[in-house]
């Protein structure tokens, strides 16, 4: 797994050349700039030409990830309190047109940065697995693969927290289209998050998942949590109050704070080609510095070294 990280952890700060030599310091050799306004505002030439100088500056691959708001003024209307509203797939017309041009916008930035894949999420939180969805996504994913083409930008397609991106769906959505040359963000959270109780696996389902996407993973989302069977009072501890104990269960946490067991993990991703970046994205926190960020960055890529090399043993 080669070291990666997104710039989710830095996500209620703009972002600025500053912030990403901090990540390139980590050793990171991949980072992914996640698409909000308040953040990275892809619609301001100003800030597209301030992060196209750095990446032409600097020996980092780019990945773009999808914006997941959309919003009207994102020094107004963004808070950490409301929930992704971008939605490709969904049931309303106009509401997938505007998720479709809004994600176009994003990847117009690609026209100046270097980017050289896009992260896509196929619905919202908890959508359903039915024919209008797999119809939708379909559509979504050869008017965004057209789109993107051109801007040099591979499509890789992201299991989320919902029915239509589990890693079998995916794998049916992927060959339904022939889309041979769209690839997959394998999300090991999400996975971990997605066990079921009466067979859990130790390495959270990563071992299936890649069998079964084999080829298709062109990058990995690594980061931690407590699982789906966390008790709710610790869950509610952590998050003030039981209103936000569900909401807390994608926690974004720093592989090792949660329940995920990383040597089971890392002996399940030893199939994937040793370049495969492995992308830290992990929740944004007011208090932690970006020396901080950093420091648990380098300190966990060097561990994954490590395990790797157990493994190979």
């Amino acid at each position: 797994m080669q070291p990666g990280i997104s710039t989710h952890v830095f996500f209620q700060h703009r972002l600025h050349p500053g912030l990403l030599d901090a990540l390139a310091s980590s050793g990171a050799r991949t980072i992914e700039v996640f698409a909000a306004r308040h953040h990275f505002d892809y619609t301001d030439a100003s800030a597209v030409r301030e992060l196209a100088a750095w990446f032409r500056s600097n020996d980092v691959r780019g990945v773009l990830h999808q914006p997941v708001y959309i919003t009207d003024r994102a020094d107004t209307q963004w808070s950490r309190h409301v929930a992704p509203n971008l939605n490709l797939i969904a049931p309303e017309k106009f509401r997938r047109i505007a998720a479709m041009d809004e994600v176009k916008r994003a990847f117009e930035s690609a026209e100046m940065i270097p980017f050289a894949a896009a992260v896509l999420d196929l619905g919202l939180r908890d959508t359903r697995w039915d024919e209008a969805a797999i119809e939708h996504s379909l559509t979504a994913i050869e008017h965004l693969k057209a789109f993107a083409g051109p801007l040099g930008l591979q499509l890789l397609l992201e299991n989320t927290q919902n029915e239509v991106t589990t890693p079998a769906h995916l794998l049916h959505i992927l060959e339904a289209g022939h889309f041979d040359k769209v690839g997959v963000s394998l999300d090991l959270g999400r996975l971990h998050l997605a066990q079921d109780g009466s067979k859990p696996a130790k390495d959270s389902g990563v071992g299936e998942a890649v069998q079964l996407l084999a080829g298709r993973i062109g990058q990995l989302h690594v980061h931690d949590n407590h699982g789906p069977f966390a008790p709710q009072d610790e869950l509610a501890d952590s998050a003030g109050s039981f209103q936000n104990a569900m909401e807390m269960k994608d926690e974004h946490l720093w592989p090792g704070e949660g329940t995920m067991d990383w040597a089971a993990v890392t002996a399940a991703l030893g199939p994937l080609p040793p370049d495969t970046p492995g992308i830290l994205e992990i929740a944004a926190d007011r208090d932690e510095s970006s020396e901080t960020v950093a420091r648990k960055a380098r300190e966990f890529f060097q561990q994954q070294e490590r395990q790797a090399e157990a493994h190979r043993e």
